[in-house]
């Protein structure tokens, strides 16, 4: 009887242990920055919450290409509470249309959340040359 309670008890805490799970959520999982210049960056941060019942852990966020830079919050979020992924895309030099993908990893799932910003770079207006001065003999 004593080794039916234990099991009892083990199975139990087992099933509580695995019924913890944080879940993270985001409002909005696209931005469109829209016409931009090409001045150097521009951001745009996506807020998140821990929708589940045990700490979030952002373990790695990852951007399509260099020319997008993410920062986020380092430490657990607890139940209930947020966090954020601030992403900076570089426009120096990248005139057109861009869409760029950001993957977050979290501790919820071994499937990434995936983020997406777009938009259009309007090319820097071209210096207009002076014009060459007559040469008169």
């Amino acid at each position: 009887m004593k080794k039916c309670s234990l099991l009892l008890v083990c199975v139990l805490f087992s099933l509580f242990a695995m019924a913890q799970k944080a879940v993270i959520s985001f409002d909005v999982k696209e931005h469109d920055f829209g016409k931009v210049k090409e001045e150097g960056g521009i951001t745009y941060v996506f807020d998140f919450t821990n929708k589940g019942n045990a700490p979030l852990v952002v373990n790695k966020v990852q951007a399509s290409c260099g020319c997008t830079t993410p920062t986020w919050t380092k430490e657990p979020i607890e139940p209930g509470k947020t966090g954020t992924i601030s992403v900076t895309y570089n426009t120096s030099g990248r005139p057109g249309v861009f869409t760029k993908s950001i993957s977050v990893y979290t501790s919820d799932s071994t499937e990434p959340v995936m983020l997406i910003i777009r938009g259009e770079v309007i090319p820097k207006a071209k210096p207009v040359a002076a014009p060459t001065p007559a040469v008169t003999k």
